[in-house]
């Protein structure tokens, strides 16, 4: 009966993959929603874990490495946890993490967890001085979050965040407050996870700085006023199920998940990984992202002992450049 479930599951997803792309396809064609909102860089996928799973962790997501697919993630951690993860992401551009989150109670977690983007330095160039003024800065997204997460069950977790963000572009910034929400639910059939998120919900952003300030023809200063823009508003559907092993396996286990991810600026798309896990101390992944632009075929992978977690994840952007992401996690 066991083996019937999982066939039946993967059958599942793959068919409802299969009914879905020609649609998809076709509405991508048809529609697009690209650069209607700012702070883009909020989409932006971390946790090495997740990275390597195709971005398949709504469902998936545990701990730290998970808080940016499902703030309900930190539900799982067991005492306390440190994570830190670089990128080296394409054009130049870095982005780390670093997060600290520990449980409360036994029913209650907390957690920190900073992104920091770098877009490397940028020579100033103007109408007088097209090639360069040999004036350099640098496009800096922050992103600081609050976590909260409850175990109200032991099946049912559910998690919120609220996140400061900063976009700076030389001598212009926005910032803002957002806030995240997500759930994860063990359905107690065939090992089976459900996990949901809303990400990114706050009001629309607006840029100001002194690089918006013109000079009048009589030497005063004019202010210009930009539009408001919304925030990447994020809406996430995960599944997760054991091919074999478990939560308490101690030989090895087989984990497949999928997301459909739906940006209110771009079309649905979605992300499919699995991990194999052996004696919850080596593990190897593998993903890939579906009907989107450039993220492709993804692969990583893991090392734990005693109470340091160190993984590596990779993804193929097509027609941009290759990344390599490093984590590093302490649990204690």
């Amino acid at each position: 009966m066991r083996r019937f479930h999982n066939i039946l599951f993967t059958s599942t997803i793959f068919f409802g993959i299969t009914v879905c792309q020609d649609d998809v396809t076709e509405g991508m064609a048809a529609v697009t929603k690209v650069a209607t909102s700012a702070a883009n860089w909020l989409k932006i996928e971390s946790g090495t874990r997740g990275i390597g799973m195709g971005g398949s962790q709504a469902a998936s997501g545990r701990g730290l490495s998970g808080a940016y697919y499902n703030p309900a993630s930190i539900a799982f951690i067991e005492g306390q946890e440190s994570y830190f993860s670089k990128s080296d992401y394409f054009a130049g551009i870095t982005h780390n993490t670093i997060g600290y989150g520990t449980r409360l109670t036994p029913t209650d977690y907390f957690g920190l967890h900073l992104f920091y983007l770098d877009s490397g330095l940028i020579e100033r160039t103007t109408e007088i001085s097209p090639d360069g003024t040999g004036e350099f800065y640098n496009v800096l997204d922050i992103s600081l979050r609050l976590m909260y997460g409850k175990q109200l069950t032991d099946r049912l977790r559910v998690g919120g965040s609220i996140k400061y963000i900063r976009e700076e572009i030389y001598t212009t910034y926005m910032q803002s407050f957002v806030f995240d929400l997500g759930s994860n639910f063990n359905t107690g059939i065939s090992d089976i996870i459900l996990g949901m998120s809303v990400s990114n919900f706050g009001p629309d952003v607006q840029f100001q700085g002194e690089g918006l300030q013109v000079e009048d023809e009589d030497g005063g200063t004019t202010q210009k006023v930009t539009e408001k823009f919304s925030v990447p508003l994020v809406f996430r559907l995960g599944i997760q199920k054991d091919i074999f092993g478990g939560e308490e396996a101690s030989a090895s286990r087989l984990t497949v998940s999928a997301d459909a991810i739906n940006p209110i600026d771009y079309t649905v798309y979605g992300g499919v990984g699995v991990e194999y896990s052996w004696r919850n101390m080596a593990f190897i992944r593998g993903g890939t992202h579906l009907f989107h632009d450039t993220a492709g075929l993804s692969l990583g992978g893991g090392i734990k002992w005693q109470i340091i977690n160190v993984d590596y994840a990779y993804v193929n952007y097509g027609i941009l450049e290759e990344t390599h992401q490093f984590g590093i996690s302490l649990d204690f």
